[in-house]
């Protein structure tokens, strides 16, 4: 199975990786359905094994735990995988300044000092139980920090081996530019979906024309666009979108899309991630997956082809800002 799983580089000059990767914030409890380890260390070597190589982390993803899963899942895997992490997200008593986002939780904290970033990676790398990292991110820029400074700091890191491709999340095309002026930026990864399509107006084209790889997260739309939601009770209840209005108003809404979905015989997540690796190769979606059979379907949707005609229909049903309650950031 694994030959059979289309392969993309993310950037002109990056790794080679599978066109859908593994979005690994999910296998930590807290997220969506209560999880439990062995069962998703057994879903995410499942993933390895069929072909997905791309793994997606943080440092803050359950605190620490998310990587520590994600290690022991690895291990004796290692060279199979390109594993991502990030810091700047600070959840700890560290100096963060407040970025702004649009959902009601704690303000999120960022710092991007490069003395922070050196403190963070070694607790990275420990808990992956790796000796490097194959894509490291900066999770949020931050407002107290030119991203000149941030990413400098970042090619420090490539210099002393721990690193091989930088990468930064929740960017804006302006800083992308700047940053990949100091050192070559491989991906962006930003929020990227059916229903959230800000990148369309200037971050991905700047991928484009930088040759950089683009990682959407949150493809599914936080797990909207797979299924008919009714109502949420985790975190995402903070969210604008899943707010109980809105989220009815959006049930209206992109029920035209899984009608779609039906009409060509797939499922709505396939049509969701088929979509997305149709914008552009450089464009490798890493959706959450807790089971065998998500992994199934998500690699199923690496093999769809929408033609023309799909696509426009696509597009006048899902044209940006669809959604109601707006982006996360």
């Amino acid at each position: 199975m694994t030959s059979e799983v289309p392969r993309r580089r993310l950037g002109v000059n990056g790794p080679l990786v599978s066109a859908i990767g593994f979005g690994g914030a999910v296998l930590s409890p807290g997220y969506y359905e209560p999880v439990e380890d062995a069962g998703c260390i057994d879903t995410l070597r499942y993933a390895i094994d069929a072909g997905i190589n791309l793994i997606d982390t943080s440092d803050v993803y359950g605190v620490g735990h998310n990587e520590e899963l994600i290690g022991r899942a690895i291990a004796g895997r290692r060279d199979r995988v390109f594993v991502a992490s990030k810091f700047g997200w600070v959840i700890d008593g560290s100096p963060g300044r407040e970025v702004q986002v649009n959902y009601d939780m704690p303000g999120i904290r960022a710092n991007g000092r490069p003395e922070y970033m050196q403190q963070r990676i070694e607790g990275s790398l420990k808990r992956l139980g790796v000796d490097h990292l194959d894509i490291y991110y900066n999770h949020f820029p931050d407002p107290g920090t030119p991203i000149e400074e941030t990413v400098g700091g970042m090619a420090e890191l490539v210099r002393e081996g721990k690193v091989r491709y930088l990468g930064l999340c929740n960017i804006d095309a302006e800083r992308l530019r700047r940053a990949h002026a100091v050192h070559p930026i491989t991906v962006v990864e930003n929020e990227y979906s059916l229903w959230a399509r800000t990148p369309e107006q200037d971050v991905l084209p700047a991928t484009k024309e930088l040759g950089i790889g683009f990682v959407p997260w949150a493809p599914l739309g936080s797990g909207f666009l797979t299924t008919d939601i009714a109502s949420v009770e985790d975190y995402r209840a903070g969210q604008p979108r899943f707010k109980p209005d809105n989220l009815q108003e959006n049930r209206k809404r992109f029920a035209p899309l899984r009608n779609l979905a039906k009409d060509i015989g797939i499922t709505p997540a396939q049509l969701a991630l088929a979509w997305l690796l149709h914008q552009g190769a450089q464009v490798v979606p890493i959706p959450g997956m807790t089971q065998r059979w998500q992994v199934d379907e998500n690699l199923a949707a690496a093999r769809v082809a929408l033609d023309a005609q799909a696509l426009a229909r696509i597009e006048g049903l899902a044209p940006p800002g669809l959604a109601a309650g707006g982006e996360l950031v």
